[in-house]
């Protein structure tokens, strides 16, 4: 990555006692800020933690000295120096005095955003969320620049504190061609982005910290024309923005809704729950915990309503290595900020059947849904022992029933020649089919099944149609996650290793998991022949799509799921 700060100009404007330390300061490239506070020792923060510049204490002439080579400061107390990306804001007392300054560096970092390239040629608008000081303005400066030179698109910047393109009338070359609107005062943020809408015909907008109502309620708005939006926000996880009145709009807001009581039922849930009300502005939530440690919801609407529900969350993290590959895992998480009732959904998962995907690494210089992607065979994640000394000497699986007409479960078993078992004893069972209203009611049963790991699926009634879904859902699932993968490699190649993964982390997190169509990777003719056959072994279906050498398979979901 190239790193551009221009911390000699911001050096300039301090006194020499601060000044000179930083000079020579064997971690002056990851110097964050510099505080200076009337009456204490000057501090810089890096970001392993602050560091004393002298043992001179700050007076009303240094401040003096700093306040007369910075420009003006504006309404929300921000400064900059011209043509630079630092930022200066001030602290002030009743008097309207400056007692404390904070200098912050200003650096723009070409290809701090390669693990998102794929998200931005998807044109969908995009959301970042973090602390401050995690590096969300550094990321949209470089989003700007990739937009509006690489992709050729027509980019405007709302530049509210000068922080994206810097201080003056002239903007900072990170930006690229992309166009920067400045804003007079930090409340009129939301005028200026519909004034950049309507007068400038962009295509791209970008907007710094929405942090009102109107900001919000503009953002809406701007997305409803047309507009691909790329905007931040404060908050460390999508969960915390929905709880957030003020912004909860950008990702669809939340109301509560009364159900009636068969719908209630219906659903297993309270009377009372929280919805999403209406579409979210932004598509696709990025949670930047760390610079190179990112959390990606691809699907925000499905994201908050998973949230509201108490469902479990699909998640992507994406992390970049220090040889500059990018590793993307796929993790479940249950979020139980809004759902009160840990068997609200119409299952409950596994713990223990909740694997993460297998890692990707992906070349830096170019995401996209149309690379083939290179599995890392050496972050396999392999069958765990105790699995497979429970599965590997059986091949049934034991279902207790509870509130379902045993004959038709029978029936079922019998016409499709299932390898199901029925039993009586809950201890010795694998999983369990319930009838859903029944469920709710038995604390006991629920505290058995958390306890001993199982899986709990319900059924609206013992009807044989809901009975033959269940039964296929349970052993399609159970099969995929207990198939001795170690044995099925063991005299394969790196590349039908490859092919092998693909469709186990599809079948698992997709097919079987969000009952959805899913497309695989362009394959040799032996290998989708492979593919084929494992697919095949579900009861799934599959088809070929493509001239070669592009040809792939695209898996579907059964017919009982």
């Amino acid at each position: 990555m190239l790193i551009a700060d221009d911390l000699d100009k911001l050096l300039e404007v301090l006194p020499d006692f601060i000044r000179c330390p930083l000079e020579n300061h064997p971690k002056r490239k990851f110097l964050l800020e510099i505080v200076m506070d009337l009456g204490r020792k000057p501090e810089a923060r890096f970001p392993k933690g602050p560091e004393y510049l002298s043992i001179r204490t700050i007076s009303w002439q240094d401040l003096d000295f700093c306040i007369k080579r910075i420009g003006h400061f504006s309404g929300d107390n921000r400064s900059g120096i011209e043509r630079t990306l630092h930022r200066i804001s001030s602290i002030k007392n009743r008097q309207g005095n400056i007692v404390g300054l904070t200098c912050r560096v200003g650096r723009a970092i070409f290809g701090t955003i390669s693990m998102i390239r794929d998200l931005l040629e998807s044109k969908q608008s995009l959301l970042l969320l973090g602390r401050p000081g995690v590096g969300k303005t550094t990321a949209i400066r470089e989003i700007a620049r990739v937009l509006a030179d690489e992709m050729e698109k027509r980019v405007v910047i709302i530049d509210t504190s000068n922080e994206i393109a810097g201080d003056g009338d002239i903007p900072h070359p990170a930006i690229g061609r992309a166009r920067r609107m400045q804003v007079a005062r930090p409340e009129l943020q939301h005028q200026v982005m519909i004034e950049a809408v309507e007068n400038h015909m962009p295509e791209v907008i970008i907007i710094d910290e929405i942090g009102t109502e109107l900001e919000a309620l503009a953002a809406r708005t701007i997305a409803e024309r047309g507009v691909q939006l790329v905007g931040t926000a404060h908050g460390n996880y999508l969960a915390s923005l929905i709880k957030n009145p003020v912004l909860s709009d950008l990702v669809g807001g939340v109301q509560y809704v009364t159900l009636g009581d068969d719908e209630a039922k219906r659903r297993g849930s309270q009377k009372s729950i929280l919805e999403r009300k209406a579409v979210p502005a932004f598509q696709v939530a990025i949670e930047i915990h760390e610079r190179n440690n990112w959390v990606v919801h691809e699907n925000v609407d499905e994201a908050v309503d998973q949230i509201l529900q108490g469902s479990i969350l699909s998640i992507q993290r994406r992390k970049l290595n220090d040889k500059g590959n990018i590793c993307i895992e796929c993790e479940q998480l249950v979020s139980k900020d809004f759902s009160s009732n840990w068997n609200q959904g119409v299952k409950w998962k596994n713990p223990r059947l909740i694997n993460p995907a297998k890692s990707l690494t992906i070349s830096p210089r170019f995401i996209s849904s149309q690379d083939k992607f290179q599995l890392s065979l050496k972050n396999r994640t392999e069958l765990s022992v105790a699995q497979e000394d429970n599965t590997s000497n059986r091949q049934n699986i034991f279902l207790y029933p509870y509130y379902i007409n045993i004959q038709h479960i029978e029936l079922v078993i019998n016409t499709f020649q299932l390898p199901i078992v029925l039993t009586k004893d809950i201890l010795q069972s694998d999983v369990i089919l319930a009838l859903r209203p029944n469920v709710k009611q038995n604390t006991k049963l629920r505290q058995i099944a958390k306890s001993r790991h199982l899986t709990i699926y319900t059924v609206h009634s013992s009807a044989i149609p809901h009975i033959t879904r269940a039964l296929k859902q349970i052993l399609s699932i159970y099969k995929v996650q207990h198939l001795n993968w170690q044995k099925l490699y063991h005299t394969k190649t790196s590349m039908e290793i490859e092919a092998l993964e693909e469709v186990r982390i599809a079948l698992e997190k997709i097919v079987l998991g969000r009952r959805k169509s899913v497309e695989l990777l362009s394959r040799f003719a032996n290998l989708r022949k492979l593919q084929h056959e494992l697919i095949e072994s579900y009861n799934l279906r599959s088809r070929g799509f493509g001239e070669e050498p592009n040809r792939r398979l695209r898996i579907y979901p059964s017919l009982y799921l």
